[in-house]
């Protein structure tokens, strides 16, 4: 099984398709940790690593079944000369899923109780995180897989890859979250991520395609000027001190 594993084209695919899936996992380290934040301070840990674990093995298991990923491509029906498959269905669900979540979450830290965290733990379980959690990673790992199936052609590169991107992202979920709840604009600036890529997955079920590329961009750009704004509020209150 492992014979022709170890060679120099199956190295380059797996360092390219690592770098790849780890991109392709940003907006899924959003998510979770925008929905374990929710959590009780300390439970967020272990849901997050739960959550990602789990990514890793939903993206394994898909993976394990090509032929039935592949076969979501396949045209399920007609609507005004459109056609519509499986892959586009789980992509507009997705899709609206995030652009609820992030409104709902907006509007619950613009309107929402001043206690909020007392809110929280009352009305918000760690299931409740975990299978949203679930959930939106089944969207998530669709483009992730189905990329892994059109740049590796061994089994063993791929699996290999999408372990390494979920290595890279318990690495940095909880920095990412740590950050996130200390600062309130950045919460915005994240629950701002979600309504975006929750637009770009209904563009693509929609067969309207939009190059990752202009949604990272416009993420990092929004995180840049978001480090400066925090500089700049750091220096003024050092100066008032």
């Amino acid at each position: 099984m492992l014979e022709g594993l170890f060679t120099i084209e199956n190295l380059i695919a797996l360092v390219t398709l690592s770098s790849l899936e780890i991109v392709l996992g940003i907006d899924n380290i959003v998510f979770v940790v925008v929905v374990t934040n929710k959590l009780p301070e300390a439970s967020r840990d272990m849901a997050r690593r739960l959550g990602i674990g789990l990514a890793m093995i939903t993206r394994i298991a898909l993976l394990l079944a090509i032929s039935a990923i592949m076969g979501l491509t396949a045209p399920l029906f007609t609507v005004f000369d459109h056609v519509v498959s499986g892959r586009d269905v789980v992509l507009l669900v997705g899709g609206l899923f995030l652009l609820a979540k992030a409104t709902h979450e907006i509007h619950d830290k613009l309107e929402g109780p001043d206690n909020g965290e007392s809110r929280v733990r009352a009305n918000y379980s760690y299931a409740s995180a975990i299978i949203q959690i679930m959930l939106l990673d089944v969207v998530f790992s669709l483009d992730s897989v189905i990329t892994a199936v059109g740049m590796a052609q061994h089994l063993g590169v791929m699996i290999a890859a999408i372990v390494a991107a979920v290595l890279v992202m318990l690495l940095f979920s909880g920095p990412v979250s740590d950050f996130v709840s200390a600062h309130p604009t950045v919460q915005m600036l994240a629950f701002s991520f979600l309504l975006l890529v929750g637009i770009f997955l209904i563009a693509e079920g929609l067969h309207k395609h939009i190059d990752r590329g202009y949604i990272y961009f416009a993420m990092a750009f929004s995180l840049f000027v978001e480090f400066l704004n925090l500089r700049v509020r750091k220096a003024r209150q050092k100066a008032r001190a």
